[in-house]
């Protein structure tokens, strides 16, 4: 039964919410022109309030009841459908509802929700502020809530509603013809990559980044709007932090998905989605830093409006960029296009038009600082530093657009055949890494100008000790790599060693700063803690990027096969299973197949699992148990996490030394997507071994069985089988079978062999069934040796049982394995980031937003740290 009342519900409150942003905007707009602080007219601004408030009741109406249809498995709807299955966990479900555009834009909508929630409250306190800066808030909800309307007039549509029924989405559809009632069984499900937890953290924090940006372009837009020129900084600075610390930490997550779920083999592939939003977080950094310069020395205004605007338009341009579909053959995860491009590029040139204008016709009323910046003053290098973050951003920017600049050429009528590099990694490496030593000299000498004498002698004096820690420690680590003690290869490549020194170089400087800081004031040194996690950050990036160690070499002079890339004939091993293969300093072996099982702490061999028509389902075989603890009997039938998914038990034994390890690489085989591999990370202090396979036999093909051969044997025979011997122990009647209904004059015999393999004993127990008058046959595969064992026929008056045995190839994996060394230090250094970051918001905080704050802050002493 089809219901429509709860999509009736959410499209309802869509249009509820367009309409209240559209009121609301226009009431902050009058409530601006009115002068509140001036004339203490406030009716205005009670009704863009009130306005703002059924926005954000109808914003909450709708997020229910996207929710809803994915949760109660509403399949009548596209949307739950293409996104959500019966088995999804509810954290999976949480997933499900930001993997589609709609869903993404709607957590969008919410975040500003909260954020414009947060500005009111506060505007209660500075009134000044809040009807230009909400204003500017309820415009941008506007073109957001109208891209998730779903309003279609003839030929016009105004963006894609969550809320389409299937029958309305897939109009051409026989089954809707016969029965317009039809809902589907069971949706699509989740992609496989995002059913990991990342993704259900991963998104809002990056989308809360994304919201973060608009509160202080805001400002920035209500500075120029009303003319007030200077006061802006103050409120948007800790905004501007708040805005960069979530941007930074979403891309990080992003990062680490990458790394522990994607097989490349790292946690940054310079794809264009990720550059999308790399490019926004540099500008916004650098726009805090010239902000700040500001704050201290009244330079760097009109850069300030620049840098701020510049970033949220980013934001916009990276929304069309991965929304749009035209990135779809540059990019291996950005959105198909849903019709939105056309709204998506009149959003990002409306607000590109607006704040463009604005900024050119308050160009000239913009106060400039008449001071000439010396040298050796902390504000030049502030403006260095903003300068090199925007040109690391531009170079990306550049070559990521190009894609863009081919679709507007051939809009215009012009051909054009600009291609992205054919290395991409090597392209945008190439140009960081140089923008990484930069900025790691600028994190360093920044800051101790920034806090030290600004002159020739104070900062010699300052810079003594870092320098000679930083000479100490560089020397140090190039001696032990060469000697093999950090790393397997040797620091020589010279703008890796340029790096490390200028990244251990930011390290001791801004140790210095925040141990002089120390008997001040601990919140002024959250600048220096934010660079050192910068710097800590780059450190992790050249060793564990620059000095990756591939150890899965292919030694043994063959080809896997010629249909395989060059990559991975090279550089990975062949493991038959259960058959021991020197790697590297590692032996390998893998051990078989394995399963989740819900309620079972780990992994479950396969073969312990006999499968059941519903590929959730199966049943025990034998017990099941992990450690000395039995979770599940034989027969047992035993719920399955994720069918599709296969674990690949690879054991690794240092060859000198005593360490053993076990990972679970995952795979599964995805009729749409191929072979989706998964590592697994065995994490040690100085490196992470990281662990995939490249290639499995298709579960799908049926097995290559050789010719059968039949044995007759009696209990306590002994034959030699593929190589093994196999004992014949016997046979018995047996009164249920697993998947199997027996009726009453019903016969099942099972047998039972033993055989004697290289690790192991194995126990096979064939089945021959005779069901109304007919023989059935139930064969035991041993997938480590490589036997399918068939019990055919019984000779009760002889004693006799006959077996037919085929063989294949045994069970093998390909599989990659490489080193990472010093990871940890990159993942170190962005919580290390964080923190600073937090620390600056809460000094920012402390320093007061409100008029009687700030009076109360001219009475103090200014001091003001870095970002």
């Amino acid at each position: 039964m089809i219901n429509t009342l709860i999509g009736d519900i959410g499209h309802a409150s869509v249009i509820v919410a367009f309409v209240a942003a559209i009121v609301s905007s226009y009431a902050y707009f009058m409530a601006s022109r009115a002068n509140v602080v001036a004339t203490g007219d406030n009716s205005w601004r009670n009704f863009a309030r009130g306005a703002f408030y059924v926005h954000g009741a109808a914003v909450l109406v709708v997020i229910f009841a996207l929710f809803n249809i994915i949760y109660e498995h509403r399949y009548e709807y596209y949307y739950a459908w293409s996104h959500s299955s019966n088995h999804l966990p509810v954290h999976y479900m949480i997933s499900c509802f930001w993997e589609g555009q709609e869903g993404s834009f709607l957590l969008w909508i919410f975040w500003h929700v909260l954020l414009g929630f947060v500005l009111i409250r506060a505007g209660k306190k500075n009134k000044e502020w809040e009807a230009p800066v909400m204003g500017i808030f309820s415009f941008v909800q506007l073109f957001l809530t109208s891209m998730i309307l779903g309003v279609v007039i003839g030929d016009f549509k105004l963006g894609s509603s969550p809320f389409i029924l299937m029958r309305d989405f897939m109009t051409d559809a026989p089954v809707f013809a016969m029965d317009p009632n039809y809902v589907p069984n069971d949706g699509t499900g989740l992609n496989p990559l995002l059913q990991n937890y990342w993704m259900v953290i991963h998104p809002p924090t990056l989308f809360l980044g994304f919201a973060a940006t608009l509160v202080p372009f805001a400002f920035a837009m209500a500075g120029l709007w009303k003319g007030n020129f200077t006061e802006w900084i103050k409120p948007a600075l800790p905004w501007a932090h708040f805005a960069a610390v979530s941007l930074g930490i979403g891309i990080m997550m992003g990062a680490y998905w990458a790394y522990e779920t994607l097989n490349f083999g790292g946690y940054w592939n310079w794809d264009p989605v990720e550059n999308a939003v790399y490019i926004p977080w540099l500008v916004l950094v650098g726009a805090i830093h010239t902000m700040i310069a500001y704050r201290r020395g009244k330079s760097g205004l009109k850069a300030s409006f620049i840098l701020v605007i510049a970033s949220f338009i980013l934001i916009l341009y990276a929304t069309f960029l991965t929304r749009s579909g035209i990135l779809g053959n540059a990019s291996v995860h950005s959105f198909t296009d849903l019709g939105l491009s056309g709204q998506l590029f009149t959003y990002l040139a409306a607000f590109a038009v607006l704040a463009v204008g604005l900024l050119v016709y308050n160009w000239k009323k913009i106060p400039t600082s008449q001071k000439e910046l010396s040298t050796y003053s902390g504000e030049f290098w502030v403006f260095i530093g903003a300068i090199v973050l925007c040109l690391a951003a531009f170079q990306v920017l550049f070559t990521t657009s190009i894609p863009v600049y081919n679709a507007f050429m051939g809009f215009i009528g012009i051909e054009s055949n600009a291609a992205l590099p054919a290395d991409q990694i090597a392209h945008y490496t190439k140009f960081q890494l140089w923008a990484g030593v930069a900025i790691a000299i600028l994190t360093g000498v920044g800051q101790l100008l920034w806090w030290r004498k600004n002159d020739k002698g104070g900062f010699v004096e300052a810079i003594m000790l870092p320098g000679m820690l930083t000479l100490l420690f560089a020397s140090l680590v190039i001696v032990l790599s060469k000697l093999g003690v950090v790393g397997n290869e040797t620091i020589d490549n010279p703008i890796y060693i340029i790096l490390l020194v200028t990244s251990l170089f930011a390290v001791f400087a801004n140790m210095s700063i925040i141990l002089n800081l120390l008997h001040k004031k601990v919140s002024l040194s959250g600048g220096a803690v934010a660079h050192i996690g910068i710097a800590l950050m780059l450190l992790g990036i050249l060793f564990s990027s620059g000095y990756s160690n591939i150890v899965s070499q292919n030694t043994s002079g063959l080809v896997y096969s010629r249909e395989f890339p060059d990559d991975i004939n090279r550089d990975n091993v062949l493991l038959w299973r259960n058959t021991p293969t020197e790697m590297d300093k590692y032996t390998v072996s893998y051990h078989g197949q394995f399963k989740e099982v819900e309620g079972v702490p780990g992994y479950v061999n396969r073969e312990l699992l006999f499968p059941t028509a519903d590929e959730y389902k199966v049943i025990a075989r034998g017990r099941i148990q992990a450690g000395d603890k039995v979770y599940f009997e034989t027969g047992d039938t035993l719920n399955l996490e994720s069918p599709e998914n296969t674990y690949y038990e690879v054991q690794y034994k240092e060859r000198e030394g005593d360490k053993t390890f076990t990972l679970y690489p995952r795979a599964q085989v995805n009729p749409n997507m191929g072979l989706l591999a998964s590592p697994d990370i065995e994490h040690f202090v100085d490196k992470d071994l990281y662990t995939h396979v490249s290639s499995i036999p298709d579960p799908n093909e049926e097995k290559d069985w050789g010719e059968l051969k039949e044995y007759e044997l009696a209990a306590g025979d002994t034959i030699i089988l593929n190589d093994y011997v196999a004992q014949f122990n016997g046979a018995e009647v047996i009164k249920t079978v697993p998947g199997v209904a027996l009726k009453e004059g019903d016969i099942a015999v099972q047998a039972d062999l033993k055989i004697f393999g290289e690790r192991k004993t194995y126990h096979a127990h064939p089945v021959l069934i005779y069901k109304n008058g007919m023989a059935g046959y139930y064969p035991e595969v041993i997938e480590d040796l490589g036997l399918r064992l068939t019990l055919m026929n019984v000779s009760p008056e002889k004693g006799k049982f006959t077996f037919g045995v085929n063989a294949t190839q045994k069970d093998y994996v390909i599989l990659k394995a490489m080193e990472k060394p010093f990871v940890n230090i990159l993942w170190i250094g962005t919580i290390v980031m964080s923190i600073g970051f937090v620390m600056a918001i809460m000094r920012r905080n402390q320093e007061g937003g409100t008029p009687k704050a700030a009076a109360k802050k001219q009475k103090e002493p200014k001091k003001v740290q870095a970002a």
